[in-house]
């Protein structure tokens, strides 16, 4: 735009800014002021209204904007957007006029937005934001409508138009009853009414009331004062009727409502805030709204108009305690009924403890086999959430009543995302992937919050209601026969509860917001308007607030009666508090008495309800703090991702990569009960086997390496051996058992967005040897006191740039040493068994005679050693290599000795020395040359070794009848061998 032209336009503004007057106030005004699909049309956004977000600023300012045209699915569709968000070069640059006023012209709204002329076009939409850099900074500064919604601008029809002025009046329902005015008997409601006249002239407007009537004016404009009182109670229909001077004709119509004297009666006895069956055919609805005037009940009841009948009733118990009430009658109790709850006559939201919740934009996407007969959204006839209700609910029958817990200290929680861990996120599904989680070992299932979340692609921590289970993830039928089949397996069941905070589309954020979606105002009795901790996300609750601590304990006992879940994990409880730290990480963490008490006062709680329901906390404050809780009763999460997967990488000498094992040793910090839920992979943390083949390290001679795939895989076994052994009780990731190593982004978008599902990993031999390893372990643990007991004395060498590491275990039913190598290169490690004697190898089942307990063991880099003092059966955990002590001065010579027995059904022992340590394989081949199993592929010491084949492919499937040749390769040595299998 030339100089000249914005000069002249800027001469314009102003005159016409002086005719419009009131309409300064608003986000955007337009030349002309009443535009139409024909006209040149220049918009002016005025950053001081609406929002605000852009008051002030004097950087690039950009419009996000498009079009809603009779092909709009709904009144917020927006069409032909122009360019993507925050890329300046393909969105049209406004130009600042001063004093926060910003122009944009448009000219020719078609050619402009590039609309064919069969598509009309009813509205100009709009978001403004900041350019350049403080648009990509990931949270950009932008100038929206009041409570950051979108801004929208009508387009008139060439000719007459009635237009409404006075009072702001909105019809995208359809029917005028679903979204009148409002206005109290004994008040005015000032009425202004005008005639838009596009190349006719007006000749006078008449205001009907009812089809009556009452106000005629032969001009342009007519102001009328609505009192109440002379209408009566109820909802009026007005109609402005504009005629021009040729005799067209042209009206519009909206509602008022005459707000009836709220009655006042009180709850009646035995009902709570939510959804009351009350018997029969009758529902009580009760809403806690402290400083609201009036509310109405809205539903497929009464067509979700506004009707005097459906005026809730009041019951003040004090000037911070005011709840609305209503009893619905003659309803059909085998039909579900969406409702919502018009606030003050302008805010719409859904029961904030419904169990069921239906969205307008989330829903459609949740396909039919996920959630069958899903109840559709009330499109066209409301806005935002709505609440559901069905008096004869089908019951589940409930299989296990009797269900026994794990113990808190023999726990093994497994993490897992539904969205993630299977492809048709749904409980349906996950209750057939049991069986893989029986076998794998088990015991309790941690499912990240399921309760409805914002969006249904969520990691589940932007929760908006906290009675509902999310529809993504199936019907709540279906999530209850899930937690009875755990159940029925021994398998506990713990739900991610997310209580520190709550997002914009939380009926408890609506109700107390600035602008539709917060944040919360200071009379929100459950939030709190500045947020008291530097970790806190989305809008804080305050945890001293009785309206939090009521909503949080009738949460907490929902789940554990109506769901019969077996406890929780508290996210982020560290935020449980009141005590302002600002971005002071530090302080937040310091012991805090008042947290604490917070924290006992909900356990409590909780724990009246079922005592001995699990409170797992996400916590991560001073030790001392810690302890205080954990001696309590409850258990808190242990995070050792970065001592493990440095560890499993190799890197230990790096004192800020914090490599000390011990830490995951609950009596290490000094507490009495063995409440640390250990882990070293957790949603939130990155994945040991991408650190494993990212930047796992190697020998210098290259002869080792992390990187490789299978060495990862060993390491992975290093690294959990010597986790899943220590007592107390420990938590496994989802796929971790098959080396998951997919990238974690850092913060932003990306990180909670789906990963891949990769349960072909199962297929992979390798992998599959890793889950069976991990299973062995944890059936070691399951079977044996000594990795469990609080009376199990430990001793540990596991510390920082402690290659040469050891876990000793001592328990009058069983001792236990465990050694191994965290280096590239080989050690020799003292075991420091606690006696001489027999000692027996777990995982190959081969003795060792010790007489020296501290007689040092080679071991090649990554290798390690479970011992035990009792002989156990040797469990299957794929190809194992076991050494036997080699006799002093004896050297070996490369040899592949002939299998045993030979010939074999199901499975051979085959045997082979290596007179020095390095890379060797062993493969089986059919007779064309066909590979059919690879065997072993790692750097294997020097000495006797023995590797046992059980007769199938690389894919597990059994393989035929014949003859094979086994080949040995280590360097540049190779034997073979013929052997026969025979069913």
């Amino acid at each position: 735009m030339s100089r000249r032209l914005i000069r002249t336009t800027y001469i314009l503004i102003a005159f016409v800014f002086g005719l419009v007057g009131p309409l300064t106030a608003q986000v955007v005004t337009s030349i002309p002021a009443f535009p139409t699909i024909n006209d040149s049309v220049v918009v002016i956004f005025n950053a001081k209204e609406g929002d605000g977000g852009l008051a002030g600023y004097t950087g690039d300012v950009y419009a996000h904007t498009g079009v809603i045209t009779s092909e709009s699915r709904n009144p917020r569709d927006w069409r032909y957007v122009l360019g993507q968000w925050c890329q300046d070069a393909t969105q049209p640059k406004l130009v600042d006029i001063g004093a926060d006023l910003w122009l944009l012209n448009i000219g020719d709204i078609r050619q402009f937005y590039g609309i064919p002329a069969s598509e009309k076009v009813l509205k100009l939409a709009f978001v403004f934001r900041a350019g350049g850099a403080e648009c990509n900074d990931g949270n950009p500064r932008s100038g929206r409508d009041v409570g950051g919604a979108d801004i929208f601008l009508d387009l008139y029809e060439p000719g007459l138009t009635a237009v409404v002025l006075q009072p702001e009046v909105r019809t995208p329902f359809g029917d005028p009853a679903r979204s009148p005015a409002f206005v109290n008997l004994t008040d005015t409601l000032q009425i202004t009414t005008t005639a838009v006249a596009i190349g006719t002239q007006t000749a006078e407007i008449t205001l009907k009331v009812d089809g009556t009537p009452v106000a005629t004016v032969a001009d342009d404009t007519l102001a009328y004062a609505f009192v109440g009182e002379t209408f009566g109670a109820g909802l009026k229909r007005l109609t402005v009727v504009v005629e021009d001077t040729a005799a067209n004709l042209d009206s519009t119509t909206f509602a008022v409502m005459v707000n009836p004297e709220p009655v006042d009666l009180p709850v009646p006895t035995g009902i709570v805030d939510g959804i009351n069956y009350v018997g029969g055919n009758r529902v009580t609805l009760s809403l806690f709204a402290p400083y609201k005037d009036f509310v109405y009940v809205l539903g497929d009841f009464n067509d979700w108009k506004v009707d005097a009948a459906y005026m809730m009733n009041r019951h003040a118990a004090g000037s911070d305690s005011l709840r609305f009430w209503l009893t619905l009658e003659n309803l059909d109790p085998d039909t579900e009924y969406a409702f919502q709850y018009l606030v003050d006559g302008r805010i719409r939201i859904a029961d904030p403890y419904t169990e069921k919740v239906l969205t307008p934009f989330d829903d459609k996407f949740i396909p039919a086999v996920t959630y069958p007969n899903l109840k559709p959204y009330p499109e066209g006839k409301t806005e935002h959430n709505v609440s559901v209700f069905q008096i004869n609910e089908p019951e589940y029958v409930w299989q296990v009543t009797d269900f026994q817990r794990p113990r808190p200290e023999d726990l093994v929680v497994y993490e897992l995302l539904v969205r993630d861990f299977i492809a048709r996120h749904d409980y349906t599904t996950l209750i057939d992937t049991l069986d893989y989680l029986q076998n794998l070992g088990i015991n309790a299932i941690h499912l990240m919050p399921i309760m409805e979340f914002e969006g249904n692609i969520s990691w589940g921590y932007n929760p908006a209601f906290y009675f509902a289970p999310d529809k993504y993830y199936g019907p709540e039928y279906e999530l209850k026969r899930f937690i009875d089949a755990c159940h029925q397996r021994g398998i506990a069941v713990i739900l991610d509860i997310v209580l520190n905070h709550s997002f914009g589309q939380s009926p408890l954020v609506r109700l107390y917001a600035e602008g539709e979606f917060g944040p919360p105002t200071p009379e929100n009795p459950w939030y709190n308007v500045t947020p008291r901790h530097p970790f806190n996300v989305g809008f804080d609750f305050n945890h001293e607030s009785p309206a939090t601590q009521a909503l949080v304990d009738r949460a907490t006992a929902y789940w554990l009666t109506e769901y019969r879940v077996d406890g929780y994990r508290f996210d982020l409880s560290k935020g449980f508090t009141q005590k302002f730290s600002g971005n002071d990480v530090g302080l937040w963490s310091a012991y805090d008495a008042s947290r604490i008490a917070l924290l006992k006062r909900m356990a409590d709680a909780l724990w009246q309800v079922d005592s001995t329901a699990y409170i797992i906390l996400e916590h991560f404050a001073d030790n001392r703090e810690e302890k205080e809780l954990a001696d309590y009763g409850m258990l808190l999460w242990g995070n050792l991702n970065t001592a493990y997967s440095q560890s499993a990488m190799g890197w230990l000498e790096d004192p800020a990569r914090r490599s000390d094992l011990a830490w995951g040793f609950y009596k290490q910090r000094g507490w009495a009960k063995p409440h640390l839920l250990t882990y070293m992979e957790s949603h939130d943390e990155p994945w040991l086997m991408f650190k494993n083949l990212r930047y796992g390290r190697s020998s210098p001679d290259g002869s080792y390496n992390v990187k490789e795939l299978t060495t990862a895989l060993d390491r992975i076994k290093l690294a959990a051996t010597f986790f899943l052994t220590l007592p107390g009780p420990k938590m496994l990731w989802q796929f971790g058992e098959l080396g998951y190593d997919q990238f974690l982004p850092p913060d932003g978008p990306e990180r909670t967005a789906p990963k891949p599902i990769l349960w072909n990993y199962f297929q992979d031999e390798s992998r599959r040897n890793l889950y069976k390893f991990i299973s062995a372990l944890l059936e070691l643990r399951k079977k044996h006191e000594v990795f469990r007991s609080p009376n199990t004395q430990v001793k540990l060498r596991v510390g920082h740039a402690q290659y040469d590491r050891r876990i000793n275990l001592l328990h009058f039913s069983m001792n236990v040493t465990i050694i191994g190598n965290f280096h590239v290169v080989p050690l020799a490690v003292n075991p420091d068994f606690p006696h001489p004697g027999t000692w027996y190898n777990y995982f190959t089942g081969d003795s060792l005679e010790v007489t020296d307990t501290n007689a040092p063991i080679e071991l090649l880099p990554g290798e390690f050693r479970l011992y035990t003092n009792k002989r156990l059966e040797t469990p299957d955990v794929g190809p194992i290599v076991s050494v036997d002590e080699p006799p002093p001065n004896v050297p070996f010579t490369f040899e592949l000795s002939q299998n045993f027995p030979n010939p074999f059904n199901p499975e051979t022992t085959l045997a082979f020395s290596l007179p020095k340590p390095g890379k060797t394989t062993l493969t089986i081949y059919n007779v064309l040359g066909r590979k059919i199993r690879t065997l072993l592929n790692r750097t294997v010491a020097a000495g006797q070794h023995r590797v046992q084949w059980d007769g199938r492919d690389d894919s597990g499937r059994e393989a035929a009848s014949g003859l094979y040749l086994v080949r040995l390769r280590s360097g540049n040595q190779v034997a073979s061998r013929k052997i026969v299998k025979l069913k």
